[in-house]
């Protein structure tokens, strides 16, 4: 599903060697897999997604994404969530509660400047430094936390890429003023 984008991966070995990855059934390697540890690429996102379909059937209501509901709980440093995500390029996880500012504190993200096209009400990104992402020539690996009225009592904590016609589109809307 997510291959067409990046061809083969070194990154793909150390995901799937990763702690917590060798053992798909381990739901902290979604949480670290929301926080970029590795870095998003096609292939981490692949791997992740197929072992997503072995733990549980995604709900496909939402038109973007794919939602996994795990049958543990993860997550780390007091975030809580049951479950995954797997939106484009980006994979994630649903904390329980609105908790982007508490995201944003902990992971040392910035507000975003644009609110993606009105989806989220709140949102706050990091990019990864550049040593740190995977195909620079080609657009940017981030560290979100958003809150969206169509998460409700939920946040958004994902590793995403975005291409770099991507982020100039983005750019471009939020200069003409959303029009």
């Amino acid at each position: 599903m997510f291959r067409s984008y990046f061809p083969s991966s070194a990154l793909l070995g150390a995901v799937l060697a990763a702690p917590g990855l060798a053992a798909p059934a381990s739901a902290n390697a979604f949480y670290d897999a929301a926080i970029c540890k590795p870095p998003y690429t096609m292939d981490s996102g692949t791997a992740l997604y197929e072992a997503a379909e072995k733990l549980a059937k995604p709900d496909t209501s939402m038109l973007t994404a794919y939602v996994y509901t795990l049958p543990e709980e993860l997550g780390q440093d007091g975030f809580k969530s049951r479950q995954v995500v797997f939106a484009g390029t980006a994979t994630g996880v649903l904390i329980e509660g609105l908790r982007a500012d508490a995201l944003a504190e902990h992971y040392q993200l910035t507000k975003e400047r644009s609110t993606v096209f009105g989806t989220s009400s709140k949102g706050y990104a990091r990019a990864l430094p550049p040593e740190q992402q995977p195909q620079s020539d080609m657009g940017t690996v981030s560290i979100v936390a958003r809150e969206s009225p169509s998460l409700p009592g939920k946040t958004l904590l994902a590793c995403e890429f975005v291409s770099k016609e991507d982020q100039a589109a983005l750019d471009a809307f939020g200069k003409s003023g959303g029009k």
